[in-house]
């Protein structure tokens, strides 16, 4: 049996003294000293677990038998929105502070890097500058973007391929994941709505664009993921397909999205919730392109102490009730996130 596990789905913070000054100076992001809430502007959100942090984090790790975790980039840090200096600055401390986490523990971190697509020249130097110097190979993309319009498009958008291009040149492993829903969608905040629904519909709609604008097949060298199981995406499918079917004229040179369907580049991660869902994932793009993500340390991931959850909880009872082999978690936690990254072994 193989007993390494990857977690694909993380999360690390700074500690506060690593954030340079400009950035609670600006008011764009900070933690208080005594590490209890993380800000931007006028938003705080309570850190709650310690393992935010990096050598905590290597402690839970060593807890719940995790070898080897990939760090995406903070959420906080996509810059929708913000004057292009600012995002320049930020996204470059940012992606440093990654590659810092990376090269102080390469045999417990791959970290990833972050763009924001508005600013297209920064962005294109920026992967250059990552790959080359700071030899990271995952590209962290939001699933939405203001552009400079000030529509909220899919970083599937046409204005994006010079990215998707140089991220192809440079066979990366990609990561989409959503955030920014209060922004983009005119409802009141309550019950955590844009965190528990809305999430799951910007996955779903970068997946939709993905799909038609056959980006896997133009793309053969990056390898992309889609964060929490891209859910809504897996459940609309048969939606999507009769859409496009029925209305032909509304998709006048899109790919007929089952060509992308269980294609070998595209990925999704098992933070899905429960394992019904994950049975359903299963079904529709085959266990071999799912691979394992708990988005830790944040209270919607798997996390002990948050209800019934704990690390690898959806996988392991997907092999307790015969949704997955064994040899499929195996795959998952192991030989599924390896490929998805472009690496044969750690």
């Amino acid at each position: 049996m193989n007993s390494i596990k990857i977690n694909g789905h993380g999360h690390i913070l700074p500690e506060p003294k690593e954030i340079p000054s400009f950035m609670k100076e600006k008011k764009l992001f900070w933690i208080d000293d005594d590490k209890k809430f993380m800000r931007q502007g006028d938003w705080a959100r309570p850190i709650t677990d310690d393992s935010f942090f990096f050598n905590e984090k290597i402690e839970w790790m060593a807890k719940h038998n995790i070898n080897h975790g990939v760090m995406l980039n903070l959420s906080q840090i996509y810059c929708n929105g913000w004057e292009r200096s600012d995002a320049f600055d930020a996204i470059r401390w940012q992606n440093d502070f990654n590659a810092s986490v990376q090269e102080r523990r390469p045999d417990k971190f791959t970290c990833g890097f972050v763009v924001q697509p508005l600013f297209l020249e920064d962005a294109l130097k920026e992967i250059d500058r990552c790959v080359n110097v700071l030899k990271m190979k995952l590209l962290c993309l939001p699933s939405h973007f203001l552009n400079k319009y000030e529509e909220w498009v899919s970083v599937a958008d046409d204005s994006v391929l010079p990215i998707f291009e140089l991220a192809n040149e440079y066979g990366l492993a990609i990561e989409i994941h959503p955030y920014d829903g209060q922004k983009m969608v005119k409802l009141k905040d309550e019950y955590w709505r844009f965190h528990l629904v809305w999430m799951m519909a910007q996955t779903a709609d970068t997946l939709h664009f993905y799909t038609l604008k056959d980006f896997v097949h133009k793309f053969p060298n990056i390898r992309t993921c889609f964060a929490h199981g891209c859910m809504l995406g897996q459940a609309n499918y048969g939606r999507r397909l009769q859409g496009f079917d029925g209305r032909p004229d509304l998709f006048e040179e899109a790919q007929d999205p089952r060509s992308s369907l269980g294609h070998k580049n595209l990925f999704f991660d098992t933070l899905v919730h429960d394992s019904y869902t994950l049975q359903l994932l299963k079904h529709r793009v085959g266990s071999a392109q799912i691979l394992a993500g708990l988005d830790d340390p944040y209270p919607l991931g798997e996390m002990e102490g948050v209800g019934s959850s704990f690390p690898g909880r959806v996988i392991d009872y997907a092999v307790e009730i015969d949704i997955i082999t064994q040899q499929e978690s195996n795959d998952i936690w192991h030989s599924n996130v390896l490929r998805w990254l472009g690496k044969e072994k750690l």
